[in-house]
Formats: structure tokens, sequence, C-alpha cells
């Protein structure tokens, strides 16, 4: 399929300048350099801006509830082990409200890509700070500075030894798309935190913001398979902002592991008849 194949013909509602727009055509890239059939892929996606795209690129499309995304997406990955299982959002849907869902899948190594948006606000709700602002941050809520230490999704998911963990900026759509493409062919749990700003609430971390700042880590000579390299780098406090494969491991996916799913998936598996049922609830009475 060509990359125009892969965008719903839909009209957008995301404002002009929204670093989305540079993400959708990634997104789009990226399948487009696996050749993936659309059928074959499930976006799934939480509630806010960033979660609209479901509506708007050509494959399957979920849209849960908020806080939610990786959660939903890990169901349809171990009802159906052979789609190609995308989940993507806000960073406030995903490391907000949706934070202890991307913790424990992490833990597992489900064989999923995360795509987190990460414009450091909540642009659906009015800009409300989200955990990767910065403290002190000022917004209509947050008058006096966001008062809380930020997010570090990169240092987090290292942390955990998440199996892929990478960061992109979503000025650099042909970057973001090969990292896209990447993770996608990682067996196992693949982060990518993309770096995009908000021309509407935010207006500190902007294009030119981030352009002074962003560095490629392949021209640092950077070892992903490093992982103390890895959360070095994700931790350094230099003045620049660092995109690419920070770490990448191999290992069983969750999936390998189970002792059930290995041998068939959740959506072949018989359901249980009414009298399988009454068995067991006069085992247990």
């Amino acid at each position: 399929m060509s990359v125009q194949q892969y965008l719903a013909d839909v009209e957008l509602a995301w404002c002009p300048g929204c670093g989305n727009h540079g993400i959708r055509r990634a997104l789009a890239n990226g399948l487009a350099l696996l050749g993936l059939p659309s059928h074959r892929v499930v976006l799934v996606t939480g509630i806010g801006q960033a979660a609209k795209m479901a509506h708007y690129v050509a494959v399957n499309g979920f849209n849960g509830l908020h806080g939610r995304t990786v959660a939903s997406a890990a169901g349809v990955k171990m009802a159906r082990h052979e789609l190609t299982v995308i989940a993507e959002s806000g960073d406030g849907d995903l490391y907000g409200e949706g934070g202890n869902h991307l913790l424990h899948n992490i833990r597992r190594n489900l064989d999923l890509t995360v795509i987190a948006h990460d414009n450091r606000v909540y642009g659906l709700t009015k800009g409300q700070a989200s955990p990767t602002a910065g403290q002190g941050y000022t917004t209509k809520a947050q008058p006096f500075g966001s008062l809380n230490t930020p997010l570090n999704p990169s240092a987090l998911a290292v942390a955990l030894d998440a199996s892929f963990v990478a960061q992109s900026f979503a000025g650099d759509v042909d970057g973001t798309a090969e990292l896209i493409a990447e993770a996608v062919r990682h067996k196992g749990f693949a982060l990518i935190n993309v770096l995009q700003p908000c021309p509407i609430w935010n207006r500190v971390n902007t294009f030119a913001w981030y352009k002074e700042r962003i560095y490629a880590l392949a021209d640092e000579g950077h070892d992903a398979a490093d992982r103390t390299a890895a959360f070095s780098v994700a931790t350094r406090d230099d003045g620049r902002i660092y995109t690419g494969v920070l770490y990448r491991r191999q290992g069983p996916s969750f999936v390998e592991r189970h002792p059930v799913l290995k041998e068939t998936q959740l959506a072949e598996r018989a359901l249980p008849t009414p009298d399988t049922v009454a068995s067991l609830l006069e085992e247990f009475a």
C-alpha cells in the first residue's frame, strides 16, 4: 500500500501547525515502509486530541476509555496474536490516567508498539500541565506553575527494562516513520515518545525551541544494547534532547511465555458451555 492509502479521507479537527499532523504522516509512512495490509493493523487510542488518530488513519481503529489505551491494546493482542497492534495517544492519556497500565504492560513485554504524543499539555481540555510538563510551567489551571517533578518517559521505560525505547520529534517525519517501522518489527513492548509542539496551549516548547536542542543519538555513537548508557542518555541534563533508539533488548514476549496463549490465541479458544459454568458454580458453592 502507498502512504496515501493509509491516510483516511476525512476532515481533520486538529489546529493548523499542530505536531499531530506530522505524527499522522509519520505513522502512514511507517506502515508503508512495513508494507502491512490495513486490515491486519489495529490502532488503539484513548481520549484526547492525539487519540483522534484512530479516525484519521485507514486501518482498524478502536477508541477506548481515557487512560485505558494500553490495556485495550493488550486485550486485542492477546485475542489475535497475528495482528499488528499499535497503541497511540497523548502524554496525559498514556502517562497520567494510563500510567498504571503502561508500567505493567512493560513488565509483561507484550508485543505492542506504543506511540506517545508528548506535548506537555492536555490539549483537548484547554492546556493544563501534563505529567511531562516542566516544573514551574504555568497554565490557567496552574497559575503558580506546575509544582510536580516532570515525568521522564524514556528513563522510566529503561528503568523498567522495556525491550525497545525510542524518542523522536514530530517535525522529523521521516525519522519518526523509520522508528515506528523499527518498533513494529521488534518483538516485544516498544515505546516511542514523540516530542510534539502544541502551538495553541504550549508557547514554550515550540518547533523552534526543539530544533535548537535536538540531537540524533546516531551521531553520538550510542550503543542501544547498553542499558546503563541508555539510562545515562535518558537522564542527561546537558541542555540537549536526544532522539533515536535509546535502548533495545531481545527476549521472549508475554505470549511466548504464557502456557496457554503460546498454544492458542484467545479468539480461537472454545467458549464454556452453560453446563460447564453450572458445574464450576456447584464446585465452588
